[in-house]
């Protein structure tokens, strides 16, 4: 076994005392010692400590001054660049603000349609904001689609009602009985009454107060019928159902109108029956988009006394609409209309 301290010479080297073949590395070359004037520079050998602690010339590296990414060296700042003078647009004095034009006052309003309430007619003071003090209910009451489902009815020859006359009140009963989730904030509006066809229709939408205006949420057309009706609701089937108590489901026998629409009876009627197997009706509401509902009620109290069939959309009314519901309730009433036999 041997020890760092043995005169065996393991390295290539000589041992403790064999001072006399001392030989230098080889990277500082035969004879030299790497440092300029010491022993070994007899040699004429590229000293390459030497060489590490000179810079390099232009052959041997770039340069820091010459590397630069191509437009690196931008034009000098300049305090102020020249702009060529032009005829036709003055330069603006310095110091003088440039006075806006004023803006054109707004055109006065035409007249009202034939037939339209004093109530719906909004004075031109009020559209500039100078109101009396205390008339926030009047300047922000509903008015309903002035120029869309008023106009209409108001061309058709229909009455315009704000959902504050008395024979709205009728209309409350109506809502409770819908199929929507109705709370005590929402009430009838933009009251709509007319004949299209052969029915005469009552057409409204559902708002509500949302701070200092009122949002119309649902749309509603009834058709009054003579006689009882009995207790149905006609949903899309994608719908989403409630107080259903006491309606059971009743098929109409079409496989592809029974996918897409669901009757729930009250009773075993026959006009139901004919309601649900009817080709007339499968025919349009496979036609339509499956976003209407049916149902019927009656209504007690304020002349009205009655029942009624009625259609909802979560929308606000429209004349597209007011059309579209009164092709369907058409066709409902024409078989639900007549008496049982």
């Amino acid at each position: 076994m041997s020890s760092p301290r043995d005169p065996e010479d393991r390295d290539g080297f000589g041992g403790p005392d064999d001072s006399g073949d001392w030989r230098e590395p080889p990277h500082l070359g035969p004879g030299g010692s790497g440092v300029p004037g010491g022993p070994g520079d007899d040699v004429d050998e590229p000293n390459f400590a030497d060489r590490r602690r000179r810079p390099r010339d232009e052959s041997e590296s770039l340069s820091s001054a010459s590397w630069q990414p191509p437009g690196w060296d931008l034009p000098a700042a300049e305090p102020q660049r020249p702009v060529p003078p032009s005829a036709d647009v003055p330069p603006p004095s310095r110091g003088v603000p440039l006075e806006k034009p004023p803006l054109p006052d707004p055109p006065p309003p035409g007249p009202p349609l034939p037939g339209t309430p004093p109530e719906a007619v909004v004075r031109p003071e009020r559209r500039r904001g100078s109101r009396a003090r205390g008339a926030a209910d009047r300047v922000f009451a509903y008015q309903g689609d002035l120029v869309g489902a008023q106009g209409w009815a108001l061309q058709q020859g229909w009455t315009v009602t704000d959902g504050t006359a008395p024979e709205d009140a009728v209309l409350a009963d109506l809502i409770a009985g819908s199929p929507v989730r109705a709370t005590k904030d929402h009430r009838a509006g933009n009251v709509l009454r007319g004949r299209a066809g052969g029915l005469e229709l009552v057409a409204f939408d559902v708002v509500f107060a949302s701070g200092r205006y009122v949002v119309p949420e649902y749309a509603v057309t009834a058709a009054p019928v003579l006689g009882d009706v009995p207790a149905f609701r006609l949903s899309p089937a994608r719908f989403w159902r409630h107080r259903t108590g006491g309606l059971v489901p009743l098929a109409g026998g079409d496989p592809a109108f029974d996918a897409r629409w669901l009757l729930l009876a009250g009773a075993d009627d026959p006009r139901l029956h004919r309601l649900a197997q009817d080709p007339a009706v499968h025919a349009l509401l496979l036609g339509t988009d499956d976003g209407d509902e049916f149902w019927s009620g009656a209504v007690r109290g304020g002349g009205g006394v009655g029942d009624y069939i009625a259609a909802i959309r979560p929308d606000g009314h429209r004349p597209q609409l007011l059309e579209h519901h009164a092709r369907l309730l058409t066709a409902i009433v024409g078989v639900l209309g007549s008496g049982p036999h």
